[in-house]
């Protein structure tokens, strides 16, 4: 399952790492890239995570939030979070609805581990459509941040 681009991205409300609920429908007239990772603390989403903490300031200049989900508790997410020294919400997917919704979603993962977010990156735009969209198959591979930027800076 793959959502279509200029389709309605799907609504969520999520725990946050400070235990507040953040839904899509906050960010309504704002640009949101939403990057589903597989697990925090794990070498690839960590330096995925902290290259985009790095590169905030040009997500900024395109005026997009970054939500960043994964399956992990919001407790997990908040020490990943302070470890780490991210600068963007993190949201738990603990009941794994939002991945499956978004077609991020393996049934098993590696380990034999059930429910994990696949990695992915959609972007959302201001009436809450999706304008673009990937999800990888394998957990090593990371989202096109220039073709994210690219659309970014259109929209």
């Amino acid at each position: 399952m793959s959502l279509a681009i200029g389709t309605p991205a799907p609504a969520f409300s999520l725990y946050d790492t400070e235990k507040k609920l953040t839904s899509l429908a906050d960010f309504k007239g704002k640009k949101v890239l939403i990057l589903f990772f597989p697990m925090a603390f794990t070498s690839v989403c960590t330096a995925e995570l902290c290259s985009m903490r790095d590169s905030l300031a040009v997500y900024n200049g395109l005026n997009a939030e970054i939500l960043g989900i994964s399956v992990d508790s919001p407790f997990t997410l908040k020490k990943f979070k302070e470890e780490n020294g991210l600068n963007f919400a993190l949201l738990s997917d603990f009941n794994k609805e939002v991945s499956p919704a978004y077609g991020a979603f393996y049934e098993t993962f590696a380990l034999d581990l059930k429910g994990v977010s696949k990695r992915a990156a959609f972007v959302v735009d201001g009436n809450g459509n999706i304008q673009y969209a990937e999800v990888k198959e394998s957990a090593g591979d990371l989202p096109d941040f220039e073709k994210i930027k690219e659309v970014l800076a259109k929209i």
